[in-house]
């Protein structure tokens, strides 16, 4: 797993950081206008449901998105096989909620080692970048989490707001912001887009490391021009002197 390969962690509750809370504020109104609230899972449903996650992972690191079987995962979880659904109505629900737990433990990770880049555009650039590689470690499970994310219908519409929302609270914390406007999160989206594109296009071979490199490194030099600086009407920028005799 993804996991593997970075600095093994102890789940523990921690407190989310300014970025993360704040995607979460959105997420949340956004949830209660869409239905109603799930009641919170138990100590004992939320541990199934991380074995449940954890064999998923496992079985697609192994073999891909063919391997990862629902009857398999249920054994190698010990649960049965109409918990599974009950947790993860198709496949598909499941490997997309393995994308978002593994960008989740990716994210506590990258907040222990922050990028160090000296401009917004180079810290982001270095996250997407780190997360990437940690992705090219485990081809078979990266491929099986985009497959699963590009075949996603809109019954797997909540799990693939979660993927999003993690990615945007990962993007932000590289940024360092805390209150971004409307123009900077519609960046992040570009970002966002951008960075899934590119991992399909390597998966698929259509893109080398250094291209995908190039093409992060382009599309966050967006975030220059969404700062707010950036975006004073013409009207408030310095008038350039004219020479005498000009009106």
């Amino acid at each position: 797993m993804l996991s593997d390969h970075l600095p093994s962690r102890t789940v523990t509750e921690r407190d989310p950081s300014p970025a993360e809370a704040k995607v979460n504020t959105v997420a949340k109104v956004e949830a209660r206008a869409a239905a109603p609230a799930s009641p919170p899972l138990t100590e004992r449903q939320e541990a199934r449901r991380r074995r449940i996650l954890h064999a998923s992972a496992q079985l697609a690191s192994r073999g891909g998105f063919d391997a990862v079987q629902m009857r398999e995962v249920a054994e190698s979880s010990q649960v049965a096989l109409g918990t599974l659904y009950r947790y993860f109505p198709s496949k598909i629900h499941l490997l997309v909620a393995t994308m978002q737990d593994q960008l989740e433990h990716m994210h506590g990770t990258l907040r222990k080692k922050p990028p160090q880049g000296e401009s917004e555009a180079e810290r982001v650039a270095e996250t997407l970048m780190r997360a990437f590689r940690a992705l090219q470690r485990e081809p078979h499970l990266a491929d099986a989490m985009v497959r699963a994310l590009t075949f996603a219908d809109r019954s797997v519409s909540p799990e693939v707001d979660q993927v999003s929302r993690q990615t945007t609270a990962i993007i932000l914390d590289a940024m360092g912001l805390e209150d971004p406007t409307p123009e900077q999160l519609s960046a992040v989206r570009v970002i966002e887009h951008t960075w899934h594109s590119a991992l399909i296009t390597w998966l698929s071979g259509r893109a080398s490391i250094a291209q995908v490199r190039i093409d992060i490194e382009t599309v966050c030099r967006l975030i220059a021009l969404t700062k707010p600086e950036a975006q004073k009407p013409e009207a408030q920028k310095p008038e350039a002197q004219k020479p005498e005799g000009q009106k």
